[in-house]
């Protein structure tokens, strides 16, 4: 079974979304701007959602995780939560 582990700041709007990724592109810490902006409590540890396998996180997430390219943010992404840039930190 595919797992993947990864990263991911939750923002309520995608205008926030979309400025928090230019500002990683630029040389941000992804961990340092999860725990300044996130609203997930998984912010506080720099965004890290820890290792998951298909299904465990909602549709829109997986779909990201699990076909888009490791190491690279990925977003903005909505779920009924909000918006998310997404880090996937590997995947086997």
């Amino acid at each position: 079974m595919t797992k993947a582990t990864a990263r991911h700041i939750l923002v309520p709007t995608e205008a926030q979304a979309t400025d928090l990724k230019t500002q990683i592109e630029g040389g941000t810490d992804f961990a340092d701007a999860a725990k300044e902006h996130s609203q997930c409590p998984s912010g506080q540890r720099g965004g890290d959602l820890g290792e998951f396998g298909p299904g465990q996180m909602v549709k829109e997430f997986d779909e990201v995780v699990f076909s888009a390219d490791v190491g690279k943010v990925h977003g903005p992404v909505q779920t009924q939560f909000g918006f998310h840039l997404i880090e996937i930190t590997s995947r086997s």
